[in-house]
């Protein structure tokens, strides 16, 4: 297969919400409560709900930015490229990078709403808000394009009526993913091992809906100290996802719903033959003592048959593609965070391609994330209206701008430092005073 007859589906990229985000879907006292958007006087942005400010992590914007300007900016929709928010001019990017489809997970919310919706003090507004939200992607950012976005929906988990009828009512609308925390107990509810979420497990093979954890979503990244070069942290964050994949492997509603879908958000790839193999041993060696059980099967048998991997460079894992599963593994392109490889996503993919066969790249491209999320891609569309060459056909005959942005730049280190490496704490320091200016702004 050449390059340019590729067909990719990202399965993890992310969106900047835009300030009229519920205005199409709340009127009066319930808009007015709705989370609001904000400028400061030095024109940067931050959301507030509630009695709570969020300011948005510059990281999570940077694609299309210089290098040298990732640690933490932007600080306003005014310094990204319009993708973040819009979803016209996503689809325009997504043309230039040669992506036909993509799920987007939100940001002021957090990946599963629990940094907005779940802290709330008053549950009943924010249910409906959330809600709100929900519609907002449903029925405005994926319907810009039904075959091109692939919904996925939030959860009021705090409320497990309330998230029951909310994945029905979401699937109906033809919504088949929803994104949770992959450790509720950080947001003060049951583990996954409690009884609590029986309802939900029931709801979502009732409804076909895929469950998707997004790394960071519940536990914490590891950093080993403030004085951690920040690289350190980033490289692994993909791996961090272990400890809930690890957790979630020991469900018994595994055993109960062998229909139950559960994608590794942002993952990666190459640590999982490994992770199978050490589930086995720890099994093979302490099952005596620890009462845990899999239905007569062994833990990589269950890992292979719930769980679905996803990579944006993994190289390694590919080579190792027989150990994780050709049927089991989706790609990702991370828009707009700083793992983007836009706008030469094809090329880097396809370099890491050449040990599979025709039909595993397309299984790996899109085959098994749409049908993982039930998503029908070529329901408007001819295969080859969506291949790599053609978008980028289309892109080049619209004129999208890829010039790199740059405002001068958020320096971690202080003015007239020293060149040193920047740790985890420089950008820790520069998140908190973000935060603290959106609050007094």
């Amino acid at each position: 297969m050449q390059m340019n007859d590729m067909v990719i589906v990202s399965v993890d990229d992310h969106i900047v919400e835009p300030p009229d985000l519920f205005k199409g879907h709340l009127t009066g006292d319930a808009l007015a409560s709705a989370p609001q958007f904000h400028t400061t006087e030095a024109n940067t942005n931050h959301w507030t709900y509630q009695g709570k400010t969020m300011a948005s992590a510059g990281l999570n914007a940077v694609v299309g930015r210089v290098p040298e300007e990732y640690g933490m900016e932007p600080q306003s929709l005014a310094q990204m490229r319009r993708g973040c928010w819009d979803p016209k001019a996503r689809l325009d990017d997504m043309n230039v990078s040669g992506v036909a489809a993509s799920m987007n997970f939100g940001s002021i919310g957090g990946f599963d709403g629990s940094a907005c919706f779940h802290c709330a003090p008053d549950k009943d507004m924010a249910l409906t808000h959330l809600r709100a939200y929900n519609d907002w992607h449903i029925h405005e950012w994926c319907a810009t394009d039904p075959s091109r976005f692939i919904p996925l929906a939030i959860l009021p988990t705090w409320d497990m009526d309330a998230t029951v009828a909310e994945i029905k009512r979401v699937a109906d609308l033809g919504c088949h993913a929803v994104s949770l925390t992959e450790n509720p107990t950080k947001i003060d509810l049951p583990s996954v091992h409690s009884d609590y979420w029986e309802p939900m497990w029931k709801a979502l093979v009732d409804n076909d809906v895929t469950t998707c954890l997004h790394i960071g979503s519940g536990n914490p990244t590891p950093i080993a100290s403030m004085d951690t070069p920040i690289e350190a942290w980033i490289t692994t964050m993909p791996m961090s996802i272990a400890v809930g994949a690890s957790d979630w492997l020991q469900l018994e509603a595994l055993l109960k719903y062998p229909e139950l879908r559960i994608f590794l958000s942002e993952s990666g790839i190459g640590w999982v033959p490994y992770f199978m193999e050490r589930a086995d041993y720890a099994h093979s060696r302490h099952k005596a003592w620890t009462n845990s059980g899999y239905g007569g099967l062994k833990p990589s048998d269950v890992f292979k048959r719930h769980f679905m991997t996803c990579f944006v460079d993994d190289a390694f894992g590919l080579q190792s593609l027989k150990h994780v599963g050709e049927d089991m593994v989706a790609f990702e392109t991370d828009y707009p965070h700083s793992d983007a490889l836009w706008p030469d996503v094809p090329e880097h993919l396809y370099k890491t391609l050449d040990c599979l066969t025709d039909e595993q790249i397309d299984k790996i491209t899109h085959g098994n994330a749409c049908r993982w999320l039930r998503h029908d891609l070529f329901k408007t569309y001819k295969r080859e209206d969506l291949s790599v060459g053609t978008l980028r056909e289309k892109a080049k005959a619209t004129g999208v701008d890829t010039t790199p942005i740059s405002t001068g730049g958020n320096a971690p280190l202080a003015e007239g430092e020293a060149k040193r490496r920047v740790t985890s704490g420089d950008i820790m320091k520069m998140m908190m005073k973000r935060q603290e200016e959106a609050t007094e702004a």
